[in-house]
């Protein structure tokens, strides 16, 4: 069965991207109607919006005088989905405090579908107090959000405020149609990344984690329902989509991040967390000298995953990875026993999988090893989401 969103259009310099996602939509066979606010219709026109979506553009609640056409409680709820882009201050405003004054704001009232936002502002609109309030309130009344994205703006300032790109919107809106996924209700957890430990303000000890496999898992879990908590590591990847990021730096700072996200339903835990830190970082950059390098005096990282295996508020699900080169079942067994984690997921890092785009991974759980042939890191994710569903479907 086709799917349909309306579309409201708000004013702002970001609305030019609605004709892209216009047609984007029309592409994946989503039909788009269409409301341009007052303001909205000073950067795209009604005649653009309605050739591209091949509906009338409604600008004023008051031109619809034929009810029998379409009118305004109907329009708002014949879509599937309605969504804002860009959603402006003033919208976000109006939908926060129920406000009714124009046809936008109306039809958001009057709506029984969800409703997903892309906000578009400036920096220091999307920063202030009020705005956030308003944030916040959404949020609460389920209200569904992509970006702002952070970056340059029309008006020279940079930072978060821009609106997400039409390709992100458009993720949103099909995982959105599609409804519910298997994983809807479920809290989950990832860590990601490397840890970056200092021995002084320009050097530290890490390693050559990317993110990646982290990364893909948390959007996989997130697009099959969950609400996702992801906690990263210094890496050079975009935050998915739908996905609650916290940036750490040293195994600290995420043993602490990751405490104070639960409790969760699942947590799985890719991070390469560094075994050891300086126990007395130099204040000062270390210094070449005749006497040679320098002696660090390391000491223990925390065990994060152990950590959270004896926690009070232990994971139903906890799922730790192990990264080899060599003896990958032998030592991935040995981790999960010794951890005390339910799954560990083993791979051989000995053929550079850090920074690539596939892996081959090997599950280990109390029955014994499932290994999986070479998959992209992406297809691990979903299928690693499958299994996981499937786990937490046999605990309820």
């Amino acid at each position: 069965m086709s799917k349909s969103i309306l579309l409201i259009i708000g004013g702002g310099i970001a609305a030019y991207k609605s004709l892209e996602l216009i047609r984007r939509a029309k592409e994946r066979g989503i039909d788009t109607r269409a409301i341009i606010t007052k303001a909205g219709t000073e950067f795209v026109t009604p005649l653009s919006v309605s050739a591209l979506s091949g509906h009338k553009a409604y600008t004023d609640m008051f031109s619809l005088v034929d009810e029998t056409e379409m009118g305004h409680i109907q329009l708002s709820r014949v879509a599937d989905l309605v969504v804002v882009a860009p959603a402006t201050a003033n919208l976000m405003a109006k939908a926060a405090n129920g406000l009714a004054s124009d046809l936008a704001s109306t039809s958001l009232l009057a709506t029984d579908k969800p409703v997903l936002m892309a906000p578009a502002m400036n920096v220091r609109m999307w920063n202030h107090a009020a705005t956030q309030r308003n944030l916040a309130t959404l949020k609460a009344d389920g209200v569904h959000f992509v970006g702002p994205n952070e970056g340059a703006m029309a008006c020279n300032e940079f930072g978060p405020g821009r609106m997400a790109e039409p390709q992100e919107i458009l993720e949103a809106i099909e995982r959105l149609l599609a409804g519910p996924g298997p994983l809807s209700g479920v809290k989950a957890l990832v860590t990601a990344g490397p840890t970056h430990e200092p021995l002084d303000p320009v050097r530290f000890l890490g390693n050559r984690s990317s993110g990646k496999q982290g990364y893909a898992i948390a959007r996989a879990l997130a697009e099959a329902g969950a609400e996702t908590t992801l906690i990263s590591g210094p890496v050079a990847l975009a935050p998915p989509q739908g996905v609650r990021l916290i940036e750490v730096e040293t195994a600290l700072e995420m043993q602490a991040a990751c405490e104070a996200a639960l409790p969760v339903d699942v947590a799985v835990l890719t991070a390469a967390v560094a075994d050891w830190r300086a126990q007395s970082p130099a204040n000062s950059k270390l210094k070449k000298s005749d006497s040679g390098p320098p002696s660090l005096a390391l000491t223990e990282n925390p065990d994060i995953l152990a950590g959270l295996a004896n926690h009070a508020k232990r994971p139903t699900l906890l799922i730790g990875f192990a990264a080899e080169t060599e003896n990958v079942l032998a030592y991935g067994a040995e981790k999960r026993a010794r951890k005390g984690c339910d799954w560990i997921v083993a791979n051989d890092v000995s053929t550079g999988v850090f920074g690539t785009d596939h892996n081959t991974v090997h599950v280990i759980t109390a029955q014994g090893a499932e290994s999986w042939p070479e998959l992209s890191k992406d297809a691990v994710a979903t299928r690693l989401a499958v299994r996981i569903s499937k786990a937490l479907e046999k605990v309820a």
